[in-house]
């Protein structure tokens, strides 16, 4: 039944029980009774009604009244909607929680500001980048370069700032403003040090590349231009044309460098491995550098290791003649240059020595870097690119070992490529004559050549 119908009973029953009274007692007797119960209804009424009053000015830390008759099934109600919105809180926080516990893993900084750029929340790294604590503290408290008050007046979306901070020095920090739909924003601050210094890196060597390559495309359009407009002799045109032609190869040097380069870096081309019979390269570009040197300098080869190594032949060969290249050239004339391969400390060791002018101790560590240069107008009326070391580094490194050089000003250098020993061959045992079987005493021995009919014999050679 009902709590209507039941509530409709209840009345029903008690106006006939008046009604009953008023009949065979007396009329007193019937007001009196609908007197008392009506005192006694309100008063159920009014005595639940302060109970339910009582608990919803705090419904989450009182328990609902137990309810009688009509009061029972609404209380039973009102009793289930509780129990199911604290399930819904209890879920929502916990997955608050993880979502929290999920943001502050996040190695960026997260700050969320309301209008007037006061802080509502934070997760931990933000915590620890800018020294955030509480909230409903300005943000500027925390971020104190004069830049944040530019960069936060201008509002613009989606807007970006790098700068230093204080906690973090030598790394550089993005900061970046999203609007919400209401009025908060968020700031999210995000390290940025690595993409910066590859920025920097890409600048300097489109910076680089474009100056290297505007002095030769200078010479190149001066020369063709006295071509076009002057009446030069035979012997002036010539002379033109050969500095033209010595202009466009050392551009063509600096191109194949500069895709070489790209290629090793990025590694579109795989490593392709093979045997490598290092000793028979070596003795190649030896005949080389001495065709190179015009008999200007004394180049000698001392090989006391192993004659085969795993390598990318081609790759290997460029880094050595990389070397021998740079020491011919930097080299006086009468100057020595010494090239050795050997086994020490279980690695190969293929160094070019030479006695040159050497080089000072504070551009060492920088000269495998692409386009740098000790002596700038030394290395063009050379010839050099500025890539030859930069080339060799990436080289060892895609053969898993590395570029060494040590240099003293006035005595020379040393350049010294590292191979692992994963890469060094054995040495293919030697060839052993096969054991002549003893002939039978009653006939000859047959030759081979009887035993393989398709086989070509020939004379023996007397």
């Amino acid at each position: 039944m009902s709590p209507f119908l039941r509530s409709l009973a209840a009345i029903v029953l008690a106006i006939a029980i008046g009604l009953l009274l008023d009949f065979y007692v007396s009329g007193d007797a019937a007001a009196w009774w609908f007197g008392v119960a009506f005192v006694a209804f309100a008063l159920v009424q009014t005595l639940y009604m302060a109970r339910l009053h009582h608990w919803s000015s705090l419904p989450r830390n009182r328990a609902l009244p137990a309810g009688i008759g009509p009061w029972r099934p609404i209380i039973a109600r009102l009793a289930r909607f509780v129990r199911q919105e604290t399930d819904a809180r209890n879920e929502l926080g916990s997955e608050l929680e993880r979502i929290h516990a999920a943001v502050d893993r996040l190695p960026d900084g997260l700050v969320v500001l309301d209008r007037y750029d006061h802080v509502l929340w934070a997760n931990d790294a933000a915590e620890h980048l800018h020294g955030i604590f509480g909230t409903r503290r300005p943000i500027h408290h925390f971020i104190r370069q004069p830049e944040l008050a530019h960069f936060l007046l201008a509002n613009e979306p989606d807007s970006t700032l790098r700068i230093e901070l204080p906690n973090r020095p030598g790394r550089i920090h993005e900061l970046r403003l999203h609007r919400s739909r209401g009025e908060q924003k968020l700031l999210i601050t995000h390290d940025v040090t690595d993409q910066a210094r590859l920025d920097a890196m890409r600048s300097d060597f489109v910076a680089n590349a474009s100056r290297e390559i505007c002095t030769p495309v200078t010479v190149i359009a001066g020369l063709a231009e006295t071509l076009l407009t002057l009446g030069l002799d035979e012997t002036a045109r010539r002379e033109h044309l050969g500095s033209i032609l010595k202009q466009s190869q050392t551009m063509q040097r600096l191109v194949d460098d500069l895709l070489m380069l790209t290629a090793l870096e990025s590694g579109a081309n795989a490593l392709v491995e093979a045997p490598l019979d290092l000793q028979r390269l070596l003795g190649a570009l030896l005949d080389e550098a001495r065709t190179l040197s015009r008999e200007r300098h004394r180049i000698d080869l001392d090989s006391d290791g192993p004659r085969r190594v795993l390598a990318a032949p081609g790759e290997l060969e460029s880094a050595v003649r990389n070397l021998l290249t740079n020491a011919i050239r930097y080299t006086p004339e009468g100057g020595r240059i010494s090239i050795a391969w050997r086994v020490q400390d279980n690695e190969g060791r293929l160094s070019v020595r030479d006695t040159g002018i050497g080089i000072a101790a504070e551009h060492v560590p920088r000269l495998a870097e692409r386009f740098y240069r000790v002596d700038r107008g030394r290395s063009r009326a050379t010839g050099g690119t500025g890539l030859g070391l930069a080339i060799v580094k990436r080289i060892m490194h895609r053969h898993q070992g590395r570029l060494e050089f040590a240099s003293t000003i006035g005595q020379g250098s040393t350049f010294t490529l590292c191979l692992p020993a994963a890469r060094l061959l054995p040495d293919p045992a030697p060839a052993q004559a096969a054991p002549v079987a003893a002939a039978a005493p009653d006939r000859a021995p047959v030759p081979d050549s009887a035993m393989m009919p398709n086989a070509l014999t020939k004379p023996p050679v007397m």
